[in-house]
């Protein structure tokens, strides 16, 4: 039996004026708090855990990360059941493509929208196999064994030229003006064992604290409210979103 130890927090930071990113944890959204649960998959044939970091360079970023996970939520608890791993891939293609839609016919409608969008990173786990889910730079990170490993790859620019520098010109997003959004999508099911964490961050925690210092919070039992206070601690420039799934 699968069990999940989950801490997630969201902050404003010390700069910014409103908090753009929101964190969904099952059925739980989280903005400007903390949330605290522990979860059995016994009884359960699915979960997902995702942050979405609205972009600030836009209008309404905050909506956007809004809309974007109350629409995954009740997407993905309305799936059917008995999906094989591509038939998933095309479910959450579909929904991409959809919320998309929504994005932008939102900014069409209303001027105060227009250019909105939002990334977006989650954990799921669905009739027993778990999935990463990307868009954007966002990022998840498994810590195992006293190593921290970046599981999802950055859709940005210095990503693509190579350079190891966190930029805030993503290259992929949902909504932002974008009409080709895509998600990388990976079945980890063999790769998950208990004692694990996974963690879950906007860029607000990672362009703030170094992974050699997530590392050793990590290793100390830091949940995620201490992460986003190392964050804030340092600077604080951007909101910070961060979840810690351990697995029992």
């Amino acid at each position: 039996m699968i069990e999940f130890d989950i801490t997630s927090a969201s902050r404003i930071g010390c700069v910014r004026r409103q908090n753009e990113d929101m964190i969904l944890v099952d059925s739980h959204f989280v903005r400007n708090g903390d949330y605290a649960t522990k979860a059995s998959l016994k009884s359960q044939d699915r979960y997902i855990i995702a942050v979405a970091d609205g972009m600030g360079g836009h209008n309404r970023g905050d909506v956007a990360s809004n809309d974007v996970l109350k629409n995954l939520q009740f997407y993905y608890h309305d799936l059917p059941m008995g999906l094989g791993a591509s038939e998933y891939y095309e479910a959450v293609v579909e929904w991409l493509d959809s919320i998309n839609n929504f994005i932008a016919s939102k900014g069409r409608a209303d001027e105060q929208y227009q250019g909105m969008g939002t990334t977006l990173v989650a954990l799921s786990y669905y009739c027993g196999d778990f999935y990463t889910v990307n868009c954007g730079d966002s990022r998840l990170y498994r810590f195992r064994d006293g190593q921290l490993t970046q599981l999802t790859t950055d859709h940005s620019l210095n990503e693509m030229l190579g350079e190891e520098k966190h930029t805030n010109i993503i290259t992929n997003c949902i909504g932002g003006g974008s009409t080709s959004s895509y998600a990388d999508m990976i079945q980890i099911t063999n790769d998950v064992k208990t004692g694990d964490l996974y963690m879950l961050c906007s860029d607000g925690l990672t362009d703030m604290v170094p992974d050699d210092k997530i590392t050793e919070l990590l290793a100390g039992g830091a949940d995620a409210n201490a992460l986003c206070e190392a964050a804030i601690a340092a600077g604080g420039f951007d909101n910070v979103s961060t979840c810690v799934i351990k697995i029992k």
